[in-house]
């Protein structure tokens, strides 16, 4: 199998750079799988799991958002915040959904309510998937 080369980076840190066999995304309008040779594409990330494949191993990463691009060098993932599935911390979720039902409920503005609405059920997708 040809390898991908992937540059995965956050604000904090550089998760990976290096060639992996595969890469599946949480995009804005669907989940994905991304191997060598890909056409080229942009997409916003929604909350959720990446998961790098190399070397026989599967390696999930939990983002909350950003982009990816795929090009004639590879994968891009620019992530807002990415956290490897075991160091994730769930309590933080937990809270992050809390408030985003109280933003709901407060809201007097349709459209801003409609969005904050799409992004918690994006948080109770993430939080159903971790608990699997």
């Amino acid at each position: 199998m040809a390898a991908l080369h992937l540059d995965f980076v956050s604000p904090e840190r550089v998760l990976v750079s290096g060639d992996v066999d595969q890469v599946d995304l949480p995009g804005a309008e669907g989940d994905m799988g991304i191997l060598a040779g890909h056409a080229p594409l942009v997409t916003a990330l929604r909350p959720g799991i990446v998961t790098i494949f190399r070397d026989g191993k599967r390696e999930p990463i939990v983002v909350t958002g950003g982009f990816a691009e795929v090009g004639p060098g590879g994968l891009t993932v620019l992530a807002d915040k990415a956290v490897p599935r075991e160091d994730f911390d769930l309590a933080m979720l937990s809270a992050e959904i809390k408030d985003a039902e109280e933003d709901v409920g407060d809201s007097t503005d349709a459209a801003q309510r409609d969005k904050i609405a799409r992004h918690l059920e994006q948080l109770k997708a993430l939080q159903t998937a971790l608990a699997r």
